[in-house]
């Protein structure tokens, strides 16, 4: 039998905001709000939290999570899952779920899940909002995505994309960094060599596109607070009181 999995990957240290997974936010840590959304998740078959640090590892145990011990000195994200994947044969769709996204919804995950799973040509799904805002188009820090019409993604950049030569044709999208990965892409794409795209604007789903791997997405109608400042624990506090 083949399961969908939403594996966390959780890091201890953070050049921006330290320990942020164990940050408390209304009496629970930040780890543990995402691990509650994901456990909401109805296409889901379990949900693990990868961690490298005994400390998150200890915090996930203690409000009954499940959580897997993973190499100090994986590089990204995906390497942790595909650790965590390994040692389980039956994760056929794997769902990586950011540790500092206590926002995202359970519906938009499980977007993820039936668009991978209802895709034939797709290797990974993610998901898009659209953007009108004309500073979030030229932040750099927000990943933009052209598709085509399929729904597939054609490229993603830090840039403005597309540019406007007409000005009020064009619809911009914005990335939510939520992916999710069949199996045998899952090991393909942290198999692969860093791609010279991917090494320019630092995105990792470059890599995938470069090696002509194919990713599905799907529009939302959200934006979820990702947590990498103290002012983002703000912003989030503020949320939960609305």
């Amino acid at each position: 039998m083949t399961k969908t999995a939403i594996i966390i990957p959780s890091r201890y240290a953070s050049t921006r905001l330290h320990a942020k997974p164990l940050i408390e936010v209304d009496g629970k840590p930040i780890i543990q709000w995402v691990y509650e959304k994901a456990a909401a998740v109805k296409q889901a078959d379990t949900v693990i939290v990868a961690t490298d640090h005994e400390k998150i590892y200890d915090c996930v145990k203690a409000f009954g999570g499940n959580v897997e011990m993973t190499d100090p000195e994986h590089k990204c994200g995906s390497d942790r899952i595909a650790e965590v994947a390994g040692r389980h044969k039956d994760f056929e769709y794997i769902i990586n779920l950011q540790g500092d996204e206590p926002m995202i919804t359970p519906e938009a995950i499980d977007g993820v899940i039936t668009a991978l799973k209802t895709s034939v040509n797709a290797d990974i799904a993610t998901l898009l909002r659209v953007i009108t805002d004309k500073e979030e188009i030229e932040n750099p820090n927000l990943v933009k995505c052209v598709i085509d019409n399929n729904n597939f993604a054609m490229y993603f950049s830090r840039s403005k994309i597309p540019y406007e030569r007409n000005l009020g044709e064009a619809v911009f999208y914005g990335h939510i960094g939520l992916y999710g990965y069949k199996r045998e892409a899952l090991f393909k794409m942290t198999s692969l060599n860093q791609t010279m795209l991917e090494k320019t604007e630092s995105l990792e789903q470059l890599r995938a596109l470069q090696s002509g791997m194919k990713i599905i997405t799907s529009v939302v109608n959200i934006n979820p607070i990702g947590i990498d400042t103290s002012e983002d624990v703000e912003e989030f506090k503020k949320a939960i009181k609305h």
